[in-house]
Order: C-alpha cells, then sequence, then structure tokens
C-alpha cells in the first residue's frame, strides 16, 4: 500500500500536465530567479510564466522548503 502525496507536491502532476514542463525545470528557474521571497517568487510565476495561484505556491513552497542555499 502507497501513501498518498501530500502537501504542494500533490499538485506536480497537474502543474507538468497543464504547463507541459516538468517540475525539475521549474524548480530550476526558481532556483536561478534573483527573487528570494516567496510571496515575490509566487507572483513572478504568475506574471511571467502564467501559473495559477496555487500551482505557484506548490512550486515555490516545495522548493525553498528543499534548503537550496537561499
Amino acid at each position: 500500500m502507497t501513501d498518498a502525496v501530500k502537501g504542494p507536491a500533490s499538485y506536480f502532476p497537474s502543474i507538468e500536465k497543464k504547463y507541459g514542463r516538468p517540475i525539475a525545470e521549474w524548480k530550476g528557474l526558481i532556483r536561478s530567479s534573483p527573487l528570494t521571497r516567496h510571496m515575490e517568487l509566487v507572483s513572478w510565476l504568475k506574471s511571467e510564466h502564467g501559473l495559477g495561484h496555487g500551482h505557484a505556491n506548490a512550486l515555490v513552497a516545495h522548493t525553498l522548503a528543499e534548503g537550496d542555499g537561499r
């Protein structure tokens, strides 16, 4: 029996399907951005890449939680 994916990662399959990019690519964009604050990154993904708020928020939260050196 497998546990269901919870939290931000639960959005990943629909993000990949809707926007056509793998999660690793989105995380790379977030990490390479000069922005560092959560909501700045969410707003940037929404305005520059057309993501919805929930999808952008999930990507940013998961990426920043990985401890990417920011």
